[in-house]
Protein backbone atom coordinates (compact mmCIF):
# COMPACT_ATOMS: atom_id res chain seq x y z
CA UNK A 1 0.00 0.00 0.00
CA UNK A 2 1.35 3.16 -0.86
CA UNK A 3 -0.10 6.70 0.94
CA UNK A 4 2.14 9.14 -1.08
CA UNK A 5 3.66 9.31 -4.23
CA UNK A 6 5.60 12.27 -5.81
CA UNK A 7 7.46 10.88 -9.09
CA UNK A 8 10.03 9.16 -8.19
CA UNK A 9 9.17 8.77 -4.26
CA UNK A 10 7.48 6.85 -2.43
CA UNK A 11 5.91 6.62 0.66
CA UNK A 12 4.07 3.49 1.84
CA UNK A 13 2.89 1.18 4.57
CA UNK A 14 6.96 -0.35 5.36
CA UNK A 15 8.09 3.19 5.32
CA UNK A 16 5.76 4.04 7.80
CA UNK A 17 6.99 1.48 9.95
CA UNK A 18 10.89 2.30 9.27
CA UNK A 19 10.04 5.93 10.58
CA UNK A 20 8.10 4.80 13.44
CA UNK A 21 10.50 2.59 14.66
CA UNK A 22 13.32 4.61 14.00
CA UNK A 23 11.61 7.61 16.04
CA UNK A 24 11.03 5.33 18.78
CA UNK A 25 14.65 4.65 19.03
CA UNK A 26 15.57 8.16 18.59
CA UNK A 27 13.21 9.26 21.37
CA UNK A 28 14.18 6.63 23.90
CA UNK A 29 18.34 7.35 23.43
CA UNK A 30 17.09 11.50 24.24
CA UNK A 31 14.73 9.91 27.18
CA UNK A 32 17.39 8.33 28.73
CA UNK A 33 20.30 10.64 28.03
CA UNK A 34 17.89 13.44 29.47
CA UNK A 35 19.58 15.46 32.79
CA UNK A 36 22.50 12.94 31.99
CA UNK A 37 26.19 14.24 30.84
CA UNK A 38 25.89 12.19 27.79
CA UNK A 39 23.24 14.54 26.19
CA UNK A 40 25.68 17.65 26.11
CA UNK A 41 27.78 14.68 24.49
CA UNK A 42 24.85 13.86 22.10
CA UNK A 43 24.59 17.59 20.96
CA UNK A 44 28.48 17.34 20.10
CA UNK A 45 27.88 14.49 18.23
CA UNK A 46 24.26 15.87 16.06
CA UNK A 47 27.08 19.08 15.72
CA UNK A 48 29.44 16.71 14.09
CA UNK A 49 27.05 14.84 11.71
CA UNK A 50 25.60 18.26 10.18
CA UNK A 51 29.23 19.26 9.37
CA UNK A 52 29.54 16.27 8.03
CA UNK A 53 26.16 16.08 6.09
CA UNK A 54 27.34 19.34 4.66
CA UNK A 55 30.80 18.26 3.72
CA UNK A 56 29.67 15.39 1.75
CA UNK A 57 26.61 17.63 0.09
CA UNK A 58 28.56 20.23 -1.08
CA UNK A 59 31.70 17.55 -2.01
CA UNK A 60 34.23 19.37 0.70
CA UNK A 61 37.00 16.71 -0.34
CA UNK A 62 39.23 17.30 3.07
CA UNK A 63 36.53 16.83 5.51
CA UNK A 64 34.91 13.89 3.68
CA UNK A 65 38.03 12.34 4.02
CA UNK A 66 38.67 13.06 7.54
CA UNK A 67 34.75 12.15 8.65
CA UNK A 68 35.57 8.90 6.53
CA UNK A 69 38.91 8.22 8.55
CA UNK A 70 37.31 8.83 12.04
CA UNK A 71 33.97 7.04 11.28
CA UNK A 72 36.11 3.51 10.98
CA UNK A 73 36.75 4.06 14.43
CA UNK A 74 33.43 6.26 15.75
CA UNK A 75 32.01 2.95 16.44
CA UNK A 76 34.44 1.98 19.16
CA UNK A 77 34.71 5.61 20.40
CA UNK A 78 31.05 5.86 20.71
CA UNK A 79 30.61 2.55 22.97
CA UNK A 80 33.73 3.60 25.36
CA UNK A 81 32.46 6.94 26.00
CA UNK A 82 28.55 5.65 26.61
CA UNK A 83 29.64 2.86 28.59
CA UNK A 84 27.74 3.70 31.66
CA UNK A 85 25.06 4.78 29.58
CA UNK A 86 24.58 1.78 27.37
CA UNK A 87 25.04 -0.62 30.60
CA UNK A 88 21.95 1.28 31.85
CA UNK A 89 19.85 1.37 28.82
CA UNK A 90 20.05 -2.68 28.52
CA UNK A 91 19.14 -2.56 32.33
CA UNK A 92 16.18 -0.58 31.37
CA UNK A 93 14.88 -3.14 28.58
CA UNK A 94 15.08 -5.93 30.36
CA UNK A 95 13.04 -4.32 32.83
CA UNK A 96 10.23 -4.13 29.75
CA UNK A 97 6.84 -5.74 30.98
CA UNK A 98 7.12 -7.92 27.48
CA UNK A 99 11.06 -9.55 28.58
CA UNK A 100 9.05 -9.83 32.13
CA UNK A 101 7.31 -12.25 30.81
CA UNK A 102 10.12 -14.68 29.86
CA UNK A 103 11.99 -13.94 33.16
CA UNK A 104 11.36 -15.28 36.26
CA UNK A 105 12.03 -12.85 39.13
CA UNK A 106 11.32 -14.96 41.42
CA UNK A 107 15.56 -16.44 41.13
CA UNK A 108 16.82 -13.00 39.95
CA UNK A 109 20.03 -11.56 41.17
CA UNK A 110 17.57 -8.41 42.58
CA UNK A 111 15.54 -10.67 44.93
CA UNK A 112 18.74 -12.74 46.35
CA UNK A 113 20.81 -9.99 47.04
CA UNK A 114 17.69 -7.43 48.45
CA UNK A 115 16.43 -10.71 50.64
CA UNK A 116 19.85 -11.29 52.18
CA UNK A 117 20.82 -7.15 52.46
CA UNK A 118 17.06 -7.34 54.50
CA UNK A 119 18.11 -9.85 56.66
CA UNK A 120 21.79 -9.33 57.45
CA UNK A 121 20.38 -5.38 58.94
CA UNK A 122 17.47 -6.71 60.63
CA UNK A 123 20.08 -9.08 62.58
CA UNK A 124 22.53 -6.54 62.80
CA UNK A 125 19.87 -3.87 64.49
CA UNK A 126 20.48 -1.33 61.71
CA UNK A 127 17.59 0.21 60.18
CA UNK A 128 16.84 0.21 56.27
CA UNK A 129 14.94 1.26 53.69
CA UNK A 130 15.40 -0.15 49.93
CA UNK A 131 12.95 1.14 47.04
CA UNK A 132 12.88 -1.66 44.21
CA UNK A 133 11.88 0.05 40.89
CA UNK A 134 9.13 -1.80 38.23
CA UNK A 135 8.08 -0.14 35.55
CA UNK A 136 7.48 3.32 37.26
CA UNK A 137 10.25 5.05 36.85
CA UNK A 138 12.22 6.63 40.06
CA UNK A 139 14.77 8.54 38.59
CA UNK A 140 12.91 12.28 40.29
CA UNK A 141 13.37 10.22 43.11
CA UNK A 142 16.91 9.32 42.96
CA UNK A 143 18.62 12.63 41.98
CA UNK A 144 17.83 13.84 45.45
CA UNK A 145 20.10 11.34 46.57
CA UNK A 146 23.87 10.83 46.27
CA UNK A 147 24.30 8.79 42.78
CA UNK A 148 26.26 5.65 42.96
CA UNK A 149 25.13 3.12 39.69
CA UNK A 150 26.80 0.36 41.40
CA UNK A 151 26.50 -3.04 40.75
CA UNK A 152 24.10 -4.58 43.12
CA UNK A 153 25.03 -6.87 46.31
CA UNK A 154 24.04 -7.34 49.81
CA UNK A 155 26.94 -6.01 51.40
CA UNK A 156 27.14 -3.12 49.70
CA UNK A 157 23.61 -1.97 50.65
CA UNK A 158 24.45 -3.40 54.74
CA UNK A 159 27.18 -0.96 54.22
CA UNK A 160 25.70 2.13 53.09
CA UNK A 161 23.12 1.33 55.87
CA UNK A 162 25.66 1.34 58.48
CA UNK A 163 25.24 4.03 61.32
CA UNK A 164 26.59 6.94 60.99
CA UNK A 165 27.72 6.44 57.33
CA UNK A 166 27.95 9.53 55.19
CA UNK A 167 24.51 7.56 53.32
CA UNK A 168 23.14 5.88 55.82
CA UNK A 169 20.21 8.40 56.30
CA UNK A 170 17.71 7.91 53.50
CA UNK A 171 16.45 5.35 50.56
CA UNK A 172 18.30 3.11 48.49
CA UNK A 173 16.82 2.94 45.04
CA UNK A 174 17.26 -0.56 43.40
CA UNK A 175 16.94 -0.89 39.52
CA UNK A 176 17.65 -4.01 37.69
CA UNK A 177 20.93 -5.25 38.95
CA UNK A 178 22.02 -1.79 39.95
CA UNK A 179 22.34 0.28 43.04
CA UNK A 180 21.22 3.57 41.55
CA UNK A 181 21.38 5.75 43.89
CA UNK A 182 21.85 5.86 48.07
CA UNK A 183 20.40 8.55 50.75
CA UNK A 184 17.34 9.56 48.62
CA UNK A 185 14.46 11.73 49.94
CA UNK A 186 11.18 9.80 49.01
CA UNK A 187 7.64 11.45 49.74
CA UNK A 188 5.82 10.89 52.93
CA UNK A 189 2.49 9.50 53.30
CA UNK A 190 -0.50 11.55 53.65
CA UNK A 191 -2.87 8.69 55.29
CA UNK A 192 -4.16 9.31 58.34
CA UNK A 193 -4.11 5.33 59.03
CA UNK A 194 -0.26 5.18 59.10
CA UNK A 195 0.38 8.65 60.80
CA UNK A 196 1.06 8.11 64.20
CA UNK A 197 2.15 4.41 63.97
CA UNK A 198 5.11 4.38 61.99
CA UNK A 199 7.99 6.53 61.93
CA UNK A 200 9.60 8.35 58.86
CA UNK A 201 11.26 5.30 57.18
CA UNK A 202 7.62 3.52 57.22
CA UNK A 203 6.02 6.60 56.17
CA UNK A 204 8.64 7.35 53.34
CA UNK A 205 8.15 3.21 51.69
CA UNK A 206 4.28 3.87 51.83
CA UNK A 207 4.46 7.40 50.24
CA UNK A 208 6.33 6.07 47.25
CA UNK A 209 4.45 3.46 46.89
CA UNK A 210 1.04 5.70 46.19
CA UNK A 211 2.67 7.59 43.09
CA UNK A 212 4.52 4.52 41.32
CA UNK A 213 3.79 0.66 41.52
CA UNK A 214 7.93 0.04 43.47
CA UNK A 215 8.10 -2.48 46.00
CA UNK A 216 9.85 -0.90 49.23
CA UNK A 217 11.26 -3.01 51.75
CA UNK A 218 11.84 -1.80 55.64
CA UNK A 219 14.11 -2.75 58.55
CA UNK A 220 13.01 -1.01 61.69
CA UNK A 221 16.33 0.50 63.56
CA UNK A 222 13.73 0.14 67.18
CA UNK A 223 12.42 -3.49 66.21
CA UNK A 224 14.35 -4.76 63.73
CA UNK A 225 10.95 -6.15 62.70
CA UNK A 226 10.99 -6.72 58.18
CA UNK A 227 8.13 -4.74 56.09
CA UNK A 228 7.06 -4.41 52.95
CA UNK A 229 5.31 -1.72 51.66
CA UNK A 230 3.48 -1.37 47.95
CA UNK A 231 0.08 0.06 46.45
CA UNK A 232 0.06 2.34 49.21
CA UNK A 233 -0.17 -0.65 51.92
CA UNK A 234 2.31 -1.75 54.71
CA UNK A 235 2.83 -5.42 55.46
CA UNK A 236 4.76 -4.61 58.78
CA UNK A 237 6.63 -7.31 61.06
CA UNK A 238 6.86 -10.10 58.46
CA UNK A 239 8.32 -13.23 59.58
CA UNK A 240 12.14 -14.29 58.40
CA UNK A 241 11.68 -17.30 57.18
CA UNK A 242 8.92 -15.76 55.13
CA UNK A 243 10.13 -12.73 53.99
CA UNK A 244 11.99 -13.99 50.65
CA UNK A 245 8.93 -15.88 49.31
CA UNK A 246 6.33 -12.73 50.16
CA UNK A 247 8.92 -10.35 48.38
CA UNK A 248 9.05 -13.06 44.86
CA UNK A 249 5.64 -12.78 45.01
CA UNK A 250 5.18 -8.72 44.70
CA UNK A 251 7.69 -8.69 42.28
CA UNK A 252 6.23 -10.53 39.99
CA UNK A 253 2.52 -9.35 39.94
Amino acid sequence: MTFLQFEMIKFGVKDLIDVAIVSFIVYQVLRLAKGTRSAQIIIGLSLIAAIAFVAYWFQLEGLTYLFSTLGAFGILVLVVVFQPELRGALAHIGQNRLFRMFVSLEHSRALEEVSRAALRLAELGYGGLIVIERRTGLRNYSETGKPLDAELSSELMVTLFTPYTPLHDGAVVVSGDYIVAAAVSLPLTANPRYRKLYGMRHKAAIGVTEVSDAVVVVVSEETNHLSLAHDGILESDIPRQEFRERLAELLKR
